[in-house]
């Protein structure tokens, strides 16, 4: 089994740096205020004009051009979404660059598909936790933290681990655990399980399941509470306990439910399928779609988030959820 570094086998290296966050989004806020309520001497990044510039001064955060705020870090943050990231490092990163910084990633993507290219005079690492910003900063109140990977790409200074791990304890993660890994492994496995299970293969699901029930005369309500609403439920079991945990706590009949259809609707074509989508990763195709995609103007990445927000199953969850909000009980559709 792989090794997991927690807390007590990590330095405080991180403490005796100067932090450049670059962003303010769901990662760089949480990466900027975790690491300063750790004790380090963080800068925000951001471009100008930014709508985030107000939200990080009234948290108590020093902020600066992206330029001024990798020239003044001796550990630099890419936070920025991965589609801007190129043009922002080539232009107002790299060029600010000193031998000896840590460039670190929250994500592999633009390293891995070589759509950045830092120099071999600096220190190249990745801190990805796995899960959202805000998620990781609430779990840091908390006194918690979300897991997270991290990889040495490039060790020119001979301390870069050392203060790569130090930055992942700076941002709480270390309290639940951090693990090893490489750009490559991070990029391809991250982008997997986006497409293929935690986002594409759910929502693909989620939606088809609803509209099966609908489609069969049932109402979008009850559909909705049965094929959507619960899955929360459930996934906090598993959380909780994995597969088994969630089994344990429903009832015989979900439970058998569960064995007998499951294999039906994920079956060895569908993995066939999933193996295709790793393909793609793999292979970079997917990379370069995504990259060719905005170099366009994202028209029809805009038009697929579009279509996906006026269909009918978001529309029903938009009108229970807001009845919910106004302390109205809405129809259970039944125990489990």
């Amino acid at each position: 089994m792989a090794r997991v570094y927690r807390e007590g086998d990590i330095g405080d290296e991180i403490t005796r740096k100067k932090v450049a966050v670059l962003g303010y989004g769901s990662q760089g806020h949480a990466h900027a205020l975790n690491l300063k309520e750790s004790g380090c001497n963080v800068t925000v990044g951001l471009y100008e004009g930014s709508s985030s510039r107000e939200k990080a001064e009234d948290a108590g955060l020093r902020v600066t051009s992206v330029a001024e705020a990798a020239e003044w870090g001796d550990v630099v943050m890419m936070t920025i979404p991965d589609e801007r990231q190129p043009p922002v490092f080539n232009n107002e990163v790299a060029p600010n660059l000193s031998e000896g910084d840590l460039m670190l990633f929250a994500h592999g993507f633009n390293v891995h598909f070589n759509q950045v290219d830092v120099s071999p005079d600096v220190d190249l690492g990745l801190v990805a936790p796995k899960g959202p910003g805000h998620v990781l900063r609430r779990v840091y109140v908390e006194g918690n933290g979300l897991p997270a990977l991290f990889a040495v790409e490039n060790d020119a200074s001979g301390q870069a681990r050392d203060v790569i791990l130090s930055y992942a304890k700076g941002i709480g993660c270390a309290r639940a655990g951090v693990l090893e890994t490489t750009f490559e492994e991070e990029t391809e496995t991250d982008l997997f399980g986006e497409q293929a299970v935690l986002c594409g293969g759910l929502s693909a699901l989620l939606t088809a399941g609803f509209e099966t029930l609908v489609e069969a005369g049932y109402q979008p309500e009850l559909a909705y509470y049965e094929c959507v609403n619960e899955l929360k439920l459930i996934v906090d079991l598993i959380y909780e306990g994995g597969l088994a945990e969630m089994r344990y706590s429903i009832s015989n009949t979900a439970e058998y439910g569960d064995y007998t259809a499951g294999p039906k609707i994920v079956d060895d074509a569908v993995k066939e399928r999933m193996r295709g989508i790793l393909s793609d990763i793999q292979s970079g195709k997917f990379a370069r779609d995504w990259v060719l995609e905005n170099q366009a103007g994202a028209a029809s990445f805009l038009a697929m988030r579009r279509r996906g927000a006026e269909s009918q199953v978001e529309k029903v969850g938009q009108d229970l959820r807001a009845l919910a909000a106004e302390g109205v009980e809405a129809p259970s559709g039944g125990e489990r």
